[in-house]
């Protein structure tokens, strides 16, 4: 990957569709919750972080994810840790990004959904230069009862830029079927909705997904490409797929960027997307998705500013603003660039 790319796709204006806050801290944010709370002192800082943030499999990146969780504890952590987030992502020129937050997680220290959400939105409206809307991760693991109690509180602070609800959490071991009320509850009352399928389970959880939450995106549907019958129907209805490449290398849903299946799945007519998902415990960034897409899975330039369209396109924004946003990168001066791979 040369420098020349990647320093291209660095100053594209650029959109995420799957990015979970928590997994998006800071790690001088973090490290600075660490030190409040007084633990894991043995990390030695920030760049501690990043050698436990290595993962053997997907059921390892979980338990690490709850053992970070455990240092957001009051309302002001998510105000600091969500300020911090939307500076990080405007210094990545994301103009904008819809982001999952995990309410549910943070039960057990008596956070209650309305307020957690309002510090969170504290901390986003903090920094002007990128637009930042919120999906509930309604959690799997914790059942559909908790999930539709979740999704009661997060509907009343919608005004809180709250657009849609998603579904994250141990997919291998709960499957999405329970949830079909929840997801109808939620079409009621007019929130969007994806879910995570096709990362830690196979093609029958993605069809699972599709058939009982009937869902505006797929998170992942990494496996998808199993099935050669499931790719031909999400390219017909054009169901859009959030594509993590580096996230799934990581956690070892695939054993090399090499065989990750986003090439195959746009090439048969998938609406793909490129997103992080949990960039500071992956350690990667979006400019790098895509820079690591033309170096090593043969993608154009050409190709990249389509990916960035059809995320646009795949936003839940009202559609006026979806086409100021299109026409604000296509007028853009890195636009039309000549990046050097």
């Amino acid at each position: 990957m040369g420098q020349a790319l990647l320093d291209w796709c660095r100053r594209l204006p650029k959109i995420e569709l799957h990015l979970h806050l928590e997994g998006a801290i800071p790690h001088d944010a973090l490290w600075e919750l660490v030190r409040k709370y007084g633990g894991d002192a043995d990390l030695g800082g920030p760049a501690g972080l990043a050698e436990r943030f290595r993962y053997r499999d997907f059921a390892h990146f979980i338990d690490i994810w709850t053992w970070k969780n455990r240092f957001l504890r009051e309302y002001d952590d998510f105000t600091l840790v969500a300020e911090a987030v939307a500076r990080d992502l405007a210094a990545q020129r994301i103009c904008y990004a819809e982001v999952f937050f995990s309410p549910g997680d943070f039960a057990g220290h008596g956070l209650a959904v309305q307020p957690l959400t309002a510090a969170i939105r504290a901390g986003l409206d903090r920094v002007a230069d990128v637009e930042i809307a919120l999906i509930a991760d309604l959690i799997r693991d914790t059942g559909p009862q908790v999930a539709a109690t979740t999704l009661e509180a997060v509907a009343e602070v919608r005004e809180l830029g709250v657009v849609g609800v998603g579904l994250g959490g141990s997919e291998q071991s709960f499957p999405p079927e329970p949830f079909a009320p929840v997801y109808e509850r939620a079409r009621r009352l007019e929130l969007h909705t994806g879910v995570h399928a096709g990362e830690a389970a196979g093609p029958a959880s993605v069809w699972g997904a599709i058939r009982a939450l009937r869902p505006e995106r797929i998170g992942h549907g990494t496996r998808a490409a199993e099935d050669s019958t499931l790719v031909a129907h999400l390219a017909t209805t054009r169901l859009p797929v959030e594509a993590c490449p580096l996230s799934n290398l990581a956690t070892g849903v695939v054993r090399s960027l090499e065989e990750h299946p986003i090439r195959r799945l746009r090439d048969a007519g998938v609406l793909v997307t490129v997103n992080t998902d949990d960039p500071k415990m992956f350690g990667n960034s979006l400019a790098k998705e895509y820079a690591l897409l033309v170096a090593r899975l043969g993608f154009s330039p050409d190709e990249v500013r389509g990916l960035l369209l059809d995320a646009v396109g795949a936003s839940w924004l009202p559609a006026p603003r979806k086409q100021q946003l299109a026409d604000a990168f296509r007028s853009d001066p890195a636009w039309n660039a000549r990046p050097s791979a």
